[in-house]
């Protein structure tokens, strides 16, 4: 595992605290929790972006989201993005 250090502001650093006290957690487990959770946010908007703009067919975009097809197509219907394209469902059918 590796170590990454870094400097925070104070105001995020108070948060971090009041964080560290509401979740009853040490400060390394809650920085990879927030970390983590973080990430597996971007990696959704990654891939309802590249999806929305046809840059990649639905299967890879749940594949990038990290998340199952079924999971990733609730989440484009929270979104609101149309993925069903004649240019994209040839290609999604072959993936599955």
């Amino acid at each position: 595992m590796g170590t990454i250090s870094t400097r925070v502001p104070d105001k995020l650093e108070r948060e971090l605290e009041a964080y560290l006290e509401e979740e009853r957690l040490d400060q390394s487990t809650a920085i990879r929790k927030l970390l983590s959770e973080g990430l597996e946010e971007w990696r959704r908007e990654q891939a309802l972006k590249r999806l929305a703009a046809a840059e990649i067919t639905f299967t890879k975009a749940a594949q990038l989201a990290e998340m199952s097809v079924w999971e990733f197509s609730q989440l484009t219907k929270e979104h609101n993005i149309t993925w069903v394209s004649g240019n994209h469902l040839e290609d999604d059918l072959v993936e599955l």
